[in-house]
């Protein structure tokens, strides 16, 4: 089974981090242009085609939240990590991006 919350329990999670200068580790699992056009702000963009090659940024520890733009690949992205690497800290977020922009919460644009 999937760990999962929607955006807005992702959203206070997010905030305490911010405000108290915490690392929060949210990887956005979608194309580059995609991100570019909006992402929650301090995602680090990790796209799904380079997810094999670039696992080893996901720390094992802590929880680990994954987005994309409406959950579906994220939820690609965590069985692969789950299944093929042994993660079990990773959550998904559903409803993605489009969610969290359609909620009204931060958005940042370009590759920042």
């Amino acid at each position: 089974m999937m760990a999962s919350l929607n955006v807005n329990q992702l959203y206070p999670r997010w905030l305490v981090a911010k405000e108290n200068s915490r690392p929060f580790q949210l990887f956005d699992v979608r194309t580059p242009e995609e991100y570019a056009n909006g992402h929650v702000p301090g995602a680090k963009l990790v796209p799904l085609n380079a997810l094999m090659a670039r696992a080893n940024e996901f720390p094992k520890e802590g929880d680990v939240y994954v987005i994309c733009q409406m959950g579906g690949r994220s939820a690609q992205a965590i069985m692969f990590l789950s299944q093929q690497l042994g993660f079990d800290n990773l959550i998904n977020v559903d409803g993605g991006t489009a969610a969290w922009i359609q909620g009204g919460y931060p958005v940042d644009r370009g590759n920042k």
